[in-house]
């Protein structure tokens, strides 16, 4: 009891003398716009709702006995307005947006450092450069994007109010599209054995269905606690346990980022958030939701194979994908690819570049071509466009393709989707209102081929015994 108050004292003494710099108080002020904003008293918090408006505020905090500052990743009218009793309707009122923050928690900094690195690849693969990145304080990592970098609206609707379903929905996207590399990239550092001695946990915890190495059962970047009123450590304010900042770094800088920079005489304040372009992380979130869309329609369909007791066609196509074999029909060529592909390979005329590479990439790793193939076939396809996308872009996207596991391309179903059609290369033919997928109409196209070269070799079979 007398070591944790004396360590109290220590910490208090140190936050004063930090949160009288005026720097600091500017930063923190700055970042507080139209969040709510809570004082944390070393193990408890102040009451909600509450705000920071002043630089006097923030001091006289300190004086309290605050040591660090705690903010909403939600954006309100007034978040003085705030209370528990507030129905969503009301709570969706008084939001004017939030921010996305991905929280990575782990008890290992390198691991963490991995995470944060692979997450900012991850954006930058869907075009998002304007992030932020800082330090917790401690081991781990937040990465933010700022509010005005979404649509304003999406399928209908309004993105203030997708909240926490947004935020909740792109970290669990990106989680599932790092997973693999994240993993490999662990095990280069530490084997099984030291992960799980340094863990404390047994070998079995740590891996997955398919009894593979499972980085999320060491480390977590947080899906569940996105919440309503969710807080999150502000830039530059002091971690209790370590007396370190939550200092912002470059994204660059994160592989040789060492916890000494965060010293709190060493820190001198930057902004977190950067100012994005409007509506840059419109194709993160569509990728999303289709990934969503793919996943629940998966999950339905292993239902009703467990009804039906057999295998329809985009199910095989999955389970093939799945297994890394792609399709393997004998009879594919360009005649047999659905509309949206045939017209997205005469080029783009307009906007939408970076989703049609998205589409065609997948849709050719799908169909089982090898990757000179798609690198011949990319690179007349970005000849044809009315500007070319940069080749180091390209050459970007074919080196992250290639690291993932094989998926299928953006769902087609005409009343669900809107990637074919808001870069305008849906045009049904009869076929399409039978398929799901630009996949499933090639392998429908592919079987029927084969069943009638199959029914010719019969026929020709029976007319060779009647003459013999």
């Amino acid at each position: 009891m007398e070591i944790e108050k004396e360590k109290f004292e220590k910490l208090r003494k140190l936050a004063y003398d930090y949160y009288s710099r005026k720097d600091i108080q500017k930063a923190l002020i700055e970042q507080a716009k139209n969040k709510e904003v809570i004082p944390r008293y070393f193990s408890t918090f102040g009451k909600r709702p509450d705000t920071l408006e002043y630089s006097t505020d923030v001091i006289n905090l300190a004086i309290k006995g605050a040591t660090s500052f705690h903010c909403s990743e939600e954006l309100w009218q007034n978040p003085l307005e705030l209370n528990t009793n507030l129905k969503e309707e009301q709570l969706n009122k008084l939001r004017r947006g939030w921010n996305l923050i991905l929280d990575i928690d782990c008890k290992f900094l390198e691991y963490s450092k991995i995470a944060a690195w692979l997450l900012g690849e991850a954006l930058y693969f869907h075009g998002v450069h304007n992030f932020g990145l800082k330090f917790s304080g401690n081991v781990g990592f937040h990465i933010g994007l700022d509010f005005k970098a979404f649509p304003k609206e999406i399928n209908k609707i309004k993105i203030k109010d997708f909240f926490p379903q947004g935020p909740r929905l792109i970290a669990a996207y990106l989680k599932d599209m790092i997973t693999k590399d994240l993993g490999s990239r662990i095990l280069k550092l530490s084997t099984l054995k030291e992960i799980a001695k340094a863990t404390g946990k047994p070998i079995e915890i740590l891996l997955d269905e398919e009894k593979k190495f499972n980085p999320f059962s060491i480390l977590e970047i947080d899906t569940v606690l996105i919440a309503p009123r969710h807080l999150y450590r502000m830039a530059y304010s002091l971690h209790e346990k370590t007396g370190l900042v939550s200092v912002v770094i470059k994204p660059e800088q994160l592989k040789a980022f060492h916890p000494a920079w965060a010293n709190p005489q060493r820190v001198y304040p930057k902004q977190f958030l950067p100012e994005p372009e409007q509506g840059e992380a419109k194709e993160l979130l569509i990728q999303a939701l289709d990934w969503q869309a793919r996943k629940q329609e998966r999950k339905e369909e292993r239902q009703k194979l467990k009804i039906m007791k057999k295998e329809k066609p985009i199910g095989e196509i999955r389970e093939r994908i799945k297994r890394g074999e792609g399709i393997k029909f004998e009879f594919i060529n360009e005649e047999m690819f659905p509309p949206c592909i045939k017209m997205a390979l005469k080029g783009m005329k307009y906007d939408g570049r970076k989703r049609a590479l998205f589409i065609l990439i997948n849709f050719f790793r799908s169909i089982n071509l090898d990757l000179e193939q798609i690198e011949k076939k990319i690179s007349d396809w970005n000849k044809l466009n009315y500007k070319p996308l940069k080749e180091n872009y390209i050459a970007t996207q074919l080196q992250w393709f290639k690291r993932q596991d094989p998926r299928l391309p953006p769902n087609c179903n005409l009343n669900k989707s809107s990637w074919y059609k808001d870069i305008e290369l849906c045009q049904p033919d009869g076929l399409c209102k039978y398929i799901k997928n630009p996949v499933n109409y090639v392998m429908l196209r592919a079987r029927a081929l084969e069943e009638e070269k199959e029914g010719t070799r019969k026929r020709s079979k029976r007319k060779y015994k009647r003459r013999k």
